[in-house]
């Protein structure tokens, strides 16, 4: 996917990581994190279970604090600072596993909260940007309803609305896919899909690798708390460079 190489190598840089190191107590979660995403670069990260993935991404929005190393997001560093925090928490919009909704409120309402009381926008204007996104995401027809009336599918795809609702830079998935049917699994790719070729700089842990093949720059393999590697999706899967890699690979494409 050469030409995707080309749209970044002349980016700004808009994450940096510097021999970052995390511990949980005594366990050493993650391993001299080096990594820089270019703007507009889509990464995805894959590894087995326990391999720092998620931590790592969660790292770089302070849902999950680094003991050691520099993390450097849109020019801010994150530190103890709170307006740091702030900062970037406001830049970096950020998807989970579970869609994490409020389901006392409506999908509109869930989706114009955080902007009316944290961007202080009208809720006029709230509420017509939040129809917009609903629209970009396929149901907007939805939008009176509560979180538990929709499939899960339709929720995650509520979820990206919402966190695309702030105008984030960048965009952070944690196995945004994994708590859902299989059948549901391909609209809530596509709504990626779309947000990917749209610019949007995001880094996705998935173990979709069809996705992977279809919207990365570059894949990332992480195993016991470290960046095994790296590389543009055609040489990562066609060409993998480390034992652990291919044995995760012949693991999960076998499936």
């Amino acid at each position: 996917m050469p030409e995707n190489n080309l749209s970044t190598a002349n980016a700004e840089t808009i994450i940096s990581i510097t021999g970052m190191h995390k511990w949980f107590g005594d366990f050493h979660v993650l391993k001299d994190i080096d990594l820089e995403v270019k703007q507009g670069e889509r990464i995805v990260i894959c590894g087995p279970s326990g391999s720092g993935k998620s931590t790592l991404i969660r790292c770089i929005n302070r849902l999950e604090e680094h003991q050691q190393g520099t993390i450097v997001v849109d020019g801010t560093e994150l530190t103890q600072d709170l307006k740091n925090i702030e900062i970037i928490r406001s830049e970096v919009g950020m998807v989970f596993q579970q869609f994490n909704l409020f389901p006392h409120l409506t999908v509109l309402e869930n989706l114009t909260l955080a902007p009316i009381w944290v961007r202080k926008t009208p809720k006029a204007e709230a509420e017509e940007m939040a129809m917009q996104y609903l629209e970009r995401v396929k149901i907007p027809e939805q939008s009176k309803k509560y979180p538990g009336q929709l499939s899960g599918g339709q929720q995650q795809r509520v979820a990206i609305a919402r966190s695309l609702c702030m105008n984030p830079r960048i965009m952070l998935f944690d196995e945004p896919t994994s708590a859902l049917d299989p059948e549901m699994i391909k609209e809530v790719l596509d709504v990626m899909i779309e947000l990917a070729e749209s610019g949007m700089t995001m880094l996705v842990v998935t173990h979709e690798m069809g996705f992977a093949t279809a919207v990365a720059h570059r894949v990332i393999f992480m195993d016991g708390g470290e960046i095994i590697e790296a590389n543009d999706p055609d040489n990562f899967f066609n060409n993998p460079q480390n034992d652990r890699t291919k044995l995760f690979l012949s693991q999960i494409l076998q499936h």
